[in-house]
């Protein structure tokens, strides 16, 4: 009798166990069932997240680029006047002018300066591109920048040239090539004072200043 009851009690732990055991692997297929129909949702939804994220972004740049070119001022043939601090007049010439919102500068296409000497004399320079930085009473042109010089009869060829507005003075440091009454001329760097009535060459290191001179020129 003892027997039969220790069977029964061991069948019945072990149809517990079953049931258990059915009972997880139920739960399991629910949840596994559950993660077929959730997942592709999920990464359709990610993906298309991702996709509008990256769809918002290139329209909002687009929309912020088109703003800032809408606050950038631009300008036909613009000419600026002005005077250095000896009152002599100078004119800042251009095909075209952006002014930077942000910066306040204005970038030159294919700018044009005059420097006033005084009578018919003027210095004039032509280049490329340039900006011009009114606040800081600057402009900076480049490339291919020539400057036709007035009271000295120099024609000089330079990659840059630095107008300070307030000075009247002229200068660059990325060599310069030149030719004038006395002959012609290569340096590393120039400067032009007192709006072209004096041209001051400069080396540096072994690129010494290198000149050729006119003796027909030199009893003018």
């Amino acid at each position: 009798m003892a027997d039969r009851d220790a069977q029964d009690a061991q069948k019945r732990a072990d149809e517990a166990r079953v049931a258990q055991a059915g009972a997880r692997w139920r739960a399991r297929s629910q949840r596994v069932r559950l993660y077929r129909r959730v997942l592709p949702i999920v990464i359709l939804m990610l993906a298309g997240g991702a996709l509008t994220w990256t769809v918002f972004r290139t329209v909002m740049s687009g929309v912020e680029r088109k703003a800032s070119e809408s606050r950038e001022i631009r300008l036909d043939n613009p000419m600026f006047h002005g005077q250095d601090a000896q009152g002599r007049s100078f004119v800042i010439g251009a095909k075209g002018a952006v002014r930077d919102p942000q910066t306040g500068y204005f970038r030159l296409v294919g700018p044009l300066l005059r420097l006033n000497l005084g009578g018919r004399k003027t210095t004039e320079l032509s280049a490329d591109g340039g900006t011009y930085v009114e606040t800081e009473r600057k402009v900076v042109i480049g490339p291919n920048v020539k400057i036709s010089d007035g009271g000295s009869g120099w024609q000089l060829t330079t990659p840059e040239a630095v107008v300070d507005t307030e000075t009247g003075v002229v200068t660059g440091d990325k060599g310069v090539q030149g030719h004038g009454p006395l002959g012609s001329i290569d340096a590393s760097s120039y400067a032009i004072y007192d709006q072209g009535q004096r041209v001051v060459f400069h080396g540096q290191g072994e690129n010494k200043v290198r000149g050729t001179i006119n003796p027909a020129g030199s009893g003018r």
